[in-house]
């Protein structure tokens, strides 16, 4: 399965949001991640489905919504229609979470789901079926550039071989501390999807030079096997 790089506008420049969405796209990642955070679930607030809105008409590339709040069921529909492609909830705020999953379907939409760090595997067990995308938080949700959580690495192991047991070809994505020294782990351990945002906007380099050590960070592993 390809590794695919997401960025993740939680790091860039409020100010200048359409300009580098639009680096990141020129510099080749596959996606774009937009944290929705509601100041309950995480001690944060950020973009709501007017920024999805903004952004859709001005990229080619997927919008991964990744909300961060609690409630989401009753947001689905909005940020579908604002032009989210892929629309991931945490399971820690989803009471229902097989009725949540299955409005996501309906919206034709993909669906997603995400676990924190302290949350076991196990509480997906029953929908692994369901989704398109399972995404590992490596950090506690709510800030970017904070530092990676080591322990994840063997929850990543872990879900690889709950979903091969399954016969699942369900991407991993990681989200939280993703950089050329983290990514070559988490790709061993069996992660396909790099959720980086600090790594790729930061002021040490340009966007694509950024993306560019990424990419050339995660050759290393699938090289030697």
């Amino acid at each position: 399965m390809a590794i695919e790089i997401e960025a993740s506008i939680l790091a860039a420049d409020f100010a200048r949001l359409g300009e580098q969405a639009r680096q990141a796209e020129a510099a080749g990642v596959d996606a774009l991640q937009v944290d929705v955070m509601d100041g309950r679930f995480v001690p944060n607030i950020t973009f709501g489905a007017g920024v999805v809105r903004a952004l859709r008409p001005l990229l080619a590339l997927p919008l991964d919504v990744h909300l961060m709040i609690v409630e989401p069921e009753r947001y689905l529909a909005e940020f579908a229609a604002a032009g989210a492609d892929r629309l991931v909830v945490h399971q820690e705020t989803c009471p229902h979470l097989h009725r949540v999953l299955q409005s996501i379907r309906e919206l034709d939409v993909a669906v997603g789901v995400t676990l924190n760090p302290a949350t076991p595997l196990s509480a997906l067990e029953e929908v692994l079926e369901m989704v398109d995308l399972i995404q590992v938080m490596t950090v506690n949700p709510g800030f970017g550039g904070q530092a990676f959580i080591f322990s994840q690495l063997d929850k990543i192991r872990r879900l690889r071989r709950m979903l091969d047991d399954r016969g699942l070809a369900v991407p991993i994505a990681v989200d939280g501390g993703i950089d050329p020294e983290t990514a070559p782990l988490v790709v061993a351990a069996g992660a396909t999807v790099l959720v980086a945002g600090s790594s790729i906007y930061n002021q040490r380099a340009s966007v694509v030079e950024n993306v560019a050590a990424l990419r050339a960070s995660i050759q290393r592993p699938r090289a030697t096997g």
